[in-house]
């Protein structure tokens, strides 16, 4: 993630990507029967897209920008929860 207010961008994807899906959705309802697997693919699509790029949104700004940072964020976790901390050699 080159910026640090990428994520702003990919929030919006992700709204205008609901958004989309929901207008697709409820427009969708009438028509040529025949496309209507096209359709729904189509707009699932767009759900499924939306729910990604949210994801990502929120994992970059929490700041999260690498795999060791996804280790440290785990071992947080792991620390809080008053598990012990994991050997190195049980690490993938």
């Amino acid at each position: 993630m080159a910026e640090t207010g990428s994520w702003k961008k990919w929030t919006a994807a992700s709204v205008i990507q609901l958004g989309t899906g929901i207008y697709s959705y409820r427009k969708v309802r009438s028509g040529e029967c025949r496309l209507m697997p096209l359709k729904a693919f189509g707009i699932a699509s767009l759900f499924v897209g939306a729910g990604f790029t949210s994801l990502f949104a929120l994992v970059a700004a929490n700041g999260i920008h690498s795999v060791n940072d996804f280790m440290e964020v785990g071992a947080n976790i792991r620390s809080s929860l008053g598990a012990r901390p994991r050997a190195q050699d049980e690490r993938p």
